[in-house]
């Protein structure tokens, strides 16, 4: 395969958002001070390959819709053969595997235990909704399980057991994956009447200003760090509503960049405002590169 076929199946533009998830996640996580340079490196790594390995067996298991639906696609196209995006797929999920591996020896992490079971847990969600998320309910939530589970295993790799906030941090960007992954579902269709499920894009703001509250009167900076994910999700409801696959699908990649916000809400809502800063910059990585390989 050619680079940029790869770069393609691979939607590599939205990696920004997964190194946002994995800072957000350890420092929400209690243990931000723990977190090195090299033990950030290897997590984004590993959450990376999980990613990425995880739009390879998405195009190699949905071969066959795509060529009804997508024909534009790699695997329909014949830019790629299904075998070989299936090897690509799986090979990036145990390299991930093996980076957290990696990371357990080298760092030695407070739940090393607790990080390989986070990491599986990922691997797990990623293959069973590539598998069977066509025309299953229940798919939304498991695509909402694996992004939850990058910030149950980048707190893992510094802290010894998952908090209360950050548990509650991660169901709110499992909820809003629902939304997003609800969403998508129309991208080749006008069903607007179903896409009342995407309000819960909504719900990180809801948790992100109740910890916000909770630590006490926040600063303004706080505040419109809250405000930015809560005002893109929005407008891109409203780029939703207005229907059509091309406004869907621009909702979608809306969405997809507006992770990374969500990770500054939460960001700021502990504290830690620099950090969100970072989390905001990825936001911006991933809407100029989606300009360049499209994000869905």
């Amino acid at each position: 395969m050619k680079v940029g076929t790869l770069l393609e199946l691979g939607r590599v533009s939205n990696l920004p958002t997964v190194w946002s998830n994995v800072l957000a996640g350890a420092i929400v996580g209690g243990g931000g001070a723990a977190l090195g340079v090299g033990a950030f490196v290897l997590l984004g790594c590993a959450a990376s390959s999980f990613y990425v390995g995880g739009m390879f067996l998405n195009d190699a298991f949905d071969a066959a819709i795509d060529a009804r639906e997508r024909p534009e696609r790699p695997i329909p196209s014949g830019r790629a053969r299904r075998a070989e995006v299936f090897a690509w797929g799986f090979g990036a999920l145990a390299l991930g595997l093996g980076l957290l591996v990696a990371l357990r020896a080298l760092f030695a992490p407070p739940s090393g235990l607790g990080l390989l079971a986070a990491g599986l847990f990922v691997v797990t969600a990623i293959v069973v909704y590539d598998r069977w998320h066509k025309g299953h309910a229940f798919s939304p939530v498991i695509m909402g399980a694996c992004r939850a589970g990058l910030y149950a295993m980048a707190a893992l790799a510094v802290a010894p057991a998952l908090t209360p906030t950050l548990v509650a941090c991660a169901a709110a960007l499992l909820a809003y994956l629902v939304g997003l992954t609800h969403a998508a579902r129309f991208e080749n269709s006008s069903a607007i009447g179903r896409l009342w499920p995407t309000a819960f894009v909504l719900a990180p703001g809801a948790v992100a200003l109740a910890v916000l509250f909770e630590r006490g009167a926040p600063s303004g900076l706080a505040i419109a760090l809250w405000l930015l994910p809560v005002a893109w999700a929005v407008r891109a409801l409203l780029i939703a509503l207005r229907g059509g696959s091309s406004r869907i699908r621009t909702a979608v990649g809306s969405l997809i960049a507006g992770i990374s916000l969500v990770d500054a809400a939460f960001l700021a809502a502990v504290g830690a405002v620099l950090p969100a800063f970072f989390a905001v910059g990825a936001f911006a990585l991933t809407l100029f590169a989606q300009r360049r390989i499209r994000g869905t």
